[in-house]
């Protein structure tokens, strides 16, 4: 047990405010974890550097030259929150036994961590870290998370309810997820399906101490419109289930027609003609849309780009 290399992935975009503090309380568990014999003393906690416009790197480079366990990463750009959860995911598995991802705002409880750490020495490969209430988020904010999982089933995209990117994976469970080579990232997605033995360990999350959320409402639902259009087609099974409903409406709408004609009512109706056209228009141009997104997704992942491209890395344990 006291030899197994922990890392923890800490995902930053402009944290400069809440970085000082977050490395201290992940100091403090990665002390307490090599006292108890849990992990190696060779664990440490990487930051990567999402492209930041504050000081967040500088701090980084702070914390490496002068903390401990602190290693860092910084991505050439910003390549968004998956990306950089996967860049460091990915450099940490190369020497690390266990590997963690947690936000830097330490909203999630930092202590859950021991009893992923725990769970992963009873043989578990994937453990999640999963809220077990909402009470803590505003009216708004809990039911669109609910309605999002709940549509997420509907479309048959498997994910842990209540469970964002807090994780511990196995260093097998990271090499496993790197053969899934798609562009579009959903991780909440895309872990479920390694299918290694997994648990879920629970806890309170805690409301922002410092700086902003970096997921306002527009980025929360762009979100969620790439989870569904990135693991299900059944949207576009839906738009072709409305075409039939509509095809059909239509065979009662020419027999009305025909009869109304053959007994001479043929006063026209404008409105109803009006709101058909806007009806049938503003279908269509939805169909388009939806259709359009699967075509960039595939426009997309055929080009084959990198995910993202590292810069510095600072530890040559990474390198």
């Amino acid at each position: 047990m006291k030899n197994s290399i922990l890392s923890i992935v800490v995902p930053c975009f402009n944290e400069e405010e809440v970085l000082p503090t977050t490395h201290h309380e992940l100091s403090m568990l990665l002390d307490r974890l090599i006292k108890n014999e849990k992990i190696s003393n060779k664990s440490t906690i990487i930051y990567v550097d999402d492209g930041s416009k504050d000081k967040t790197w500088g701090l980084i480079s702070e914390l490496n030259s002068s903390a401990t366990y602190a290693c860092g990463i910084k991505l050439a750009k910003n390549a968004g929150h998956q990306n950089a959860v996967m860049a460091g995911l990915m450099e940490a598995a190369k020497a690390s036994d266990m590997i963690v991802s947690i936000d830097a705002d330490l909203q999630d409880d930092v202590n859950v961590i021991e009893e992923m750490v725990d769970k992963y020495h009873e043989g578990f490969d994937i453990v999640y870290g999963v809220r077990s209430s909402r009470e803590s988020d505003t009216f708004f904010k809990r039911n669109t998370a609910l309605a999002f999982y709940k549509l997420m089933h509907v479309m048959g995209v498997k994910t842990v309810y209540n469970h964002a990117d807090f994780r511990l994976m196995s260093k097998r469970a990271v090499e496993e997820l790197d053969n899934y080579k798609e562009r579009n990232l959903f991780l909440r997605g895309i872990v479920p399906l390694i299918g290694y033995s997994s648990t879920s360990v629970y806890y309170e999350r805690h409301e922002r101490f410092a700086g902003e959320s970096k997921y306002p409402l527009k980025k929360m639902l762009n979100f969620a419109l790439e989870g569904i259009t990135s693991f299900s087609v059944t949207p576009i099974r839906f738009i072709t289930s409305i075409g039939f409903i509509i095809a059909f409406a239509s065979i009662f709408a020419a027999i009305y027609s025909l009869v109304s004609y053959f007994t001479g009512n043929v006063t026209s109706g404008w409105t109803s003609l009006i709101l058909s056209i806007w009806f049938i228009g503003g279908v269509q141009l939805l169909s388009i849309g939806l259709v359009g997104e699967y075509i960039g997704k595939i426009y997309t992942e055929v080009k084959g780009r990198p995910r993202y491209n590292i810069e510095t890395i600072l530890n040559k344990d990474l390198k």
